[in-house]
Parts: C-alpha cells; sequence; structure tokens
C-alpha cells in the first residue's frame, strides 16, 4: 500500500537510483529472534519494495526487536542457546521462503550477555547460517565492539565465519567510553576496526563493504576517503576477486 505520499516519494526515489546503480536493502525490523510471529503484513512490504527495486539483496539483523507485538526499537542481543538457535533458524527460513530469496543477517553489537548462554557468539552464529541456510552481513565494528565489552578475542569470531556465507562488509565508527564502547555510527573508523578489517579480507577474502555513518554526518570528502580506504584494502588482499557475488544465490 504505497498510498502515503511520502512513503511513495521515496520508493521512487530508489527507483530512479536504480536505472544507474544496484539497490541492496537493510532493514531492522524482522525481529528474528523473538518468539513472536512473523509479521506477515511488514513481510508483505517487504518483499513488494524488494520487487519494485529489484533489489541486489536484503538484510536484518541476528537480534530480537521486540515481544507481544510492541516494537521496542532496538537491536537486542539473544541468548547463545540450542533453543535460540532452533527459534531463529526457523523464523529466517520461513522469511526467505516468503520472499522466495536468501537473506542476509547481521551479527549486532551487544552490551549484556545472558547466565543461560551455552555457546560463544560465533558458534551460534555458524550453527543458525548452517541450519538456515542463509547469509551473512559480517559488521567488523560490531565485532570489535562486543570483543572490547565483553572481552573476547575477535579473531576467534572471524575464524568461525564460513567464508562462502559471507555476502557483505559493515564497517563504522563507535563511541568509547573506556569501560564500554558503544556503536553509534558517528565518527570514523578506528585504526583498530581498519586492522581487524585488513585481518578478515586476508583470512577470507575482499567482500562489498561499505561505511556506516548516519550521525554527525561529515563531508562528502571526509567519507569518499573512508570508502576508498575500505577499497584499497580489498583489493591488496591475496584474496582478492574481482567477480561480484550475490549472496542472494550462495
Amino acid at each position: 500500500d504505497w498510498s502515503d505520499g511520502r512513503k511513495l516519494r521515496s520508493v521512487e526515489f530508489l527507483e530512479e537510483i536504480r536505472k544507474n546503480y544496484p539497490v541492496a536493502l537493510h532493514g531492522v525490523s524482522l525481529n528474528l529472534g523473538s518468539t513472536d510471529p512473523l509479521d506477515r503484513q511488514h513481510l508483505r512490504k517487504v518483499k513488494d519494495l524488494l520487487q519494485r527495486v529489484d533489489a541486489a539483496w536484503f538484510s536484518d539483523h541476528l537480534c530480537w526487536t521486540g515481544v507481544d507485538n510492541q516494537n521496542l526499537h532496538d537491536l537486542f542481543p539473544l541468548p547463545y542457546t540450542e533453543e535460540a538457535i532452533q527459534v531463529v533458524s526457523d523464523n529466517i527460513s520461513r522469511t526467505q521462503d516468503f520472499l522466495g530469496r536468501r537473506i542476509l543477517i547481521e551479527n549486532v553489537s551487544s552490551y549484556i550477555t545472558f547466565a543461560s548462554s551455552t555457546m560463544p557468539e560465533w558458534e551460534f552464529l555458524a550453527q543458525v547460517l548452517q541450519r538456515a541456510d542463509c547469509g551473512i552481513l559480517l559488521d567488523i565494528n560490531n565485532i570489535y565492539v562486543s570483543s572490547r565489552n565483553h572481552g573476547f578475542n575477535p579473531h576467534d569470531f572471524l575464524r568461525a565465519i564460513p567464508r562462502e556465507r559471507i555476502g557483505q562488509i559493515h564497517l563504522a565508527g563507535h563511541s568509547d567510553h573506556g569501560d564500554y564502547i558503544v556503536d553509534t555510527h558517528n565518527a570514523a573508523v578506528c585504526d583498530a576496526v581498519w586492522d581487524l578489517y585488513r585481518w578478515a579480507t586476508d583470512e577470507l577474502g575482499s567482500f562489498t563493504t561499505m561505511i556506516e555513518w548516519d550521525d554527525k554526518i561529515p563531508t562528502w570528502e571526509v567519507l569518499e576517503k573512508e570508502v576508498l580506504k575500505a577499497r584499497t584494502i580489498g583489493e591488496e588482499t591475496p584474496n582478492h576477486d574481482d567477480t561480484a557475488r550475490n549472496p542472494a544465490r550462495l
């Protein structure tokens, strides 16, 4: 339903952009980690938009965003348990069946852990990818943020990710508060995240990479410099491949 003029105009902008560039869509409301039933009305809108702009791929987050039909407007982490793996995998599979395509799931940054967890995040994620037969949008900054907050080795996380499941990489800036850091997308990518990105591309290969910067947005020149740095690192990797990957066709 595109009866809302503002929404319709936004879609028209996307359709104009699509005439010259590929478009990938990224969501925050699938609520894949919740025990609530999937929101079919939302999924119908997503499917319609994907078709209208001929989206290259669609991604959302490995988290829950609400319960009892209440959207809490945040990306909440999951307990890393067998039960949660089953819930998330089933929801992803149903979503993919409804949309008629594979999706990418993004690892989120986290600030708490659950006493009920029985495995590390990367093992949980790897099992979800396998059971749901989906791809991953690998957020390097989120790995770094969580590693600092929870005291794990980010390289252990990256080693557990199946290379063939990676469809896209995200990089971003964060806010460092000393004892903890927060994924805020309001600053340049820090040196430690660039180092982790370089390590990841050396080990896993180069992939489509996006800089997330959606607060305190800088001039184009500053943002372009970040993008070009990511491109240079990707091209320097020994596993660099110029062939375009489509994560919807894993």
